[in-house]
């Protein structure tokens, strides 16, 4: 293979099939420093702090509510799932374990799927950044599809070539993500801070305005903050990849929570304070914040650092994800759901190449398909609402397979036990369970200011039935033709148990 190390990818026993060759090998170059900067890319987005500060001053008691409902439930049980079953794959295969080979392949079908229009929504933020860069030079572009979309398939095709030669390569664009959050957010809190102490907030801060409001409109905001939140369990599909996957990742989440909650928390802060909350934008509320700041206070350069900031760690982000989801077709691959060169690694680089251009070719789709019939405004809206919806569906696995295998499997001897281990996670797998059945309902209402609501709404769930119904379609299609050839797939239904 090479002079790395390699650890062979761990697959539960297949029922009634056998396979002639080991499953492939890859390489552990994750240590603990960069699955924290992975996590905290992979958790943290600006996109969703002007996205929040665009909602209002209530925000900041939604997020700590987020906090509880959704960070804390998920990382407590993605912290217990990994330290039980570190392998490659991850959810896919906590969810396989837990209720069987179909549900885990529609849990990575359409964790996979919910990626691709992620990509794009990323990418016109990354884009949008972008155009401040240079001043006002480049704004005329800021209504064009055709810089959108030409700088989303220039920035996908970077991601997947630096995760194609590997993650060596490719860590480093997450990681530079991570860092160029931290720059990026100290340099908005800290022209914040100044900011309020010369010339007092934009916004008003009073305890009327800080009250959450529960008006439809409002709360139909909140599954956005429960999708910004999740992210912890990304890690996790590369567990073949990590070195000592069963310490190392539990003591990664315990390091990147706090600093993904305070970036978000702070973030928001700092733009309600340089900004009337009306004049904050979800697509560019970032920068447009950097702009009124260093006009308050003469600090020429303020716009375009916190700009190549925010398309530093928009581009961190696409790598990451790149590289974590690509896992999943790959693991369907080597349990023959999906076609056996998904579970190919590429013969230079050992990275599951097939998985990693097939995404990046139906992502290129989605960025065109998100654009048609609406402004470059409303395909982001259109993006933000059907990544939404389809990403929260494999959490109602994650959170059931949290709370099923606490009684299916005493966990393997060394792994991390929380205090009233059993208990207490099938709690708070609980609540994740509800805030992501809550989330995945508001999802569905588009946005107040949606021109064409019923189009944004047809969008939404046709797409979403088209993703999962083509994964449905995809599973039967492939089980039966290996019935027919007596190869069997995947490990059977049931609870898988055992370490």
């Amino acid at each position: 293979m090479s002079v790395l190390s390699y650890a062979t990818v761990s697959r539960p026993p297949a029922s009634g099939s056998a396979l002639s060759t080991p499953p492939p090998a890859l390489p552990r170059v994750l240590g603990l420093w960069d699955v924290v900067l992975f996590l905290v890319t992979a958790g943290v987005n600006f996109q969703w702090v002007a996205t929040a500060a665009a909602a209002g001053p209530g925000v900041l008691a939604v997020w700590l509510i987020g906090l509880v409902a959704m960070s804390l439930p998920l990382a407590c049980c993605v912290i217990d799932l990994a330290s039980r079953f570190p392998e490659e794959g991850g959810l896919y295969l906590w969810t396989k374990r837990a209720f069987g080979g179909f549900a885990g392949f529609i849990l990575g079908w359409t964790y996979w799927m919910s990626n691709l229009p992620y990509f794009p929504g990323l990418l016109y933020f990354a884009a949008g950044s972008a155009l401040f860069v240079a001043g006002d030079r480049w704004r005329a572009w800021s209504a064009s599809p055709a810089w959108f979309i030409g700088f989303s398939v220039l920035a996908l095709a970077l991601g997947t070539w630096m995760n194609l030669v590997g993650l060596k390569v490719g860590r480093w664009l997450s990681n530079a993500g991570a860092y160029a959050r931290w720059a990026g957010a100290a340099a908005l809190v800290g022209a914040g801070a100044v900011a309020f102490a010369r010339h007092g907030s934009a916004t008003v801060l009073d305890r009327a305005a800080l009250t959450p409001s529960l008006a439809l409109k409002d709360v139909i905001f909140w599954s956005t903050i429960a999708f910004a939140l999740t992210g912890l369990e990304s890690a996790s599909f590369m567990g073949d990849e990590i070195k000592d996957p069963r310490r190392t990742i539990p003591r990664a989440l315990f390091v990147a929570v706090p600093i993904v909650v305070v970036i978000y928390i702070l973030g928001t802060m700092a733009l309600l304070v340089a900004l009337p909350v009306g004049e904050v934008s979800g697509l560019q509320g970032i920068v447009e914040a950097g702009a009124a700041m260093e006009r308050r206070l003469g600090a020429p350069g303020l716009t375009s650092g916190l700009a190549v900031m925010l398309v530093i760690s928009s581009l961190g982000s696409l790598g990451a994800w790149l590289g974590a989801v690509a896992r999943i077709p790959f693991v369907a691959g080597i349990d023959r759901y999906l076609p056996p060169a998904f579970a190919r690694l590429h013969p230079r680089w050992g990275t599951p190449h097939v998985s990693l251009l097939t995404q990046a070719a139906v992502t290129v789709v989605f960025i065109v398909l998100g654009q048609a019939g609406t402004t470059v405004k409303g395909a982001y809206e259109v993006l933000v609402s059907l990544m939404v919806l389809i990403y929260m569906i494999p959490f109602l696995f994650l959170f059931g397979a949290a709370i099923r295998l606490q009684f299916a499997s005493p966990g393997p001897p060394g792994f991390f036990r929380f205090p009233g281990s059993r208990g207490v996670l099938a709690a708070l797998g609980l609540v994740g369970l509800c805030t992501t059945l809550a989330a995945i309902v508001l999802s569905l209402f588009p946005a107040a200011d949606e021109p064409n609501k019923p189009l944004a709404v047809l969008k939404v769930v046709g797409l979403t039935a088209l993703m999962v119904g083509s994964g449905v379609v995809v599973f039967l299609l492939r089980t039966r033709r290996l019935e027919g050839t007596g190869e069997g797939g995947g490990s059977g239904g049931g609870v898988v148990v055992g370490t």
